[in-house]
């Protein structure tokens, strides 16, 4: 049965869906059978991934258009359940007593056929980052070394530990990722400080693995490309690789 990984912060611009894609891209080279949702109206995973924008989508999925293996789509890096704009409409769209519990009643159909599947979630608390956050195994929370990131995270905290009560008590929370990141700023380094104490609040950890600052990240989705591919050695990748494989350890078997 898969493991549902979601990437999530308040804030926008921090590396949520570099890292939901990079992470596929790393699985999939492990020989992990991979799925990836695109929760985030915006849309820009699917982009990233390359998949087609014709189709069933996410929003198909949870306003019940649609059985949720009409709307998986294949593309050379993993499979993929797009998004588009009409998904901007689910909180007014969703009204039924148990809405938050829609993505992970749908999943329940196909975690049999996937290993991991990893979950890219909007900068906002909604209804679909509470669906996401019911549906998930494990919770990562990226973040950029400055003040308003943080700021996006301590926002984030109280949405957290709610899902957590009332709706996924073994939500896992695996830690706080920083991104762009470059130990020669020193800002950098406060702001470290600072998150230690937000991750203590949620009963997480700041991961030791960091993310470097890098123009291949922000090239790659230009290119439909995840990151390790576009830009292998570049410092980002092995940062990234390094990051996946001390977390889910279980890939470094193949």
């Amino acid at each position: 049965m898969a493991v549902v990984i979601v990437v999530t912060n308040q804030k926008g611009g921090v590396g949520k869906t570099t890292t939901c894609a990079a992470l596929a891209g790393i699985f999939r080279g492990r020989k992990k059978r991979v799925l990836a949702i695109d929760m985030d109206p915006q849309g820009n995973l699917s982009f990233s991934l390359g998949a087609p924008d014709r189709g069933y989508t996410i929003h198909d999925v949870i306003k019940g258009g649609c059985d949720i293996r009409d709307s998986i789509k294949t593309t050379h890096i993993c499979d993929v359940i797009t998004s588009n704009i009409m998904l901007s409409g689910a909180e007014l769209e969703l009204s039924a007593v148990s809405r938050e519990f829609i993505l992970k009643e749908a999943l329940e159909k196909i975690r049999d056929n996937y290993d991991y599947i990893i979950i890219d979630t909007p900068p906002a608390l909604s209804i679909l980052t509470i669906n996401a956050y019911t549906a998930a195994n494990d919770l990562i929370i990226p973040m950029t070394p400055e003040i308003l990131s943080l700021q996006g995270i301590s926002q984030l905290k109280q949405t957290i530990l709610a899902v957590k009560k009332y709706y996924n008590k073994k939500l896992n929370i695996r830690g706080i990722l920083l991104t762009k990141y470059s130990a020669k700023q020193k800002l950098a380094q406060e702001v470290e400080e600072m998150v230690g104490i937000v991750a203590n609040q949620l009963d997480t950890v700041v991961l030791r693995d960091k993310i470097s600052v890098s123009v291949a990240v922000a090239e790659a989705p230009a290119h439909q490309e995840v990151i390790t591919e576009y830009s292998p050695y570049c410092k980002a990748s092995k940062d990234y690789i390094r990051f996946a494989e001390n977390l889910y350890p279980e890939i470094k078997a193949f």
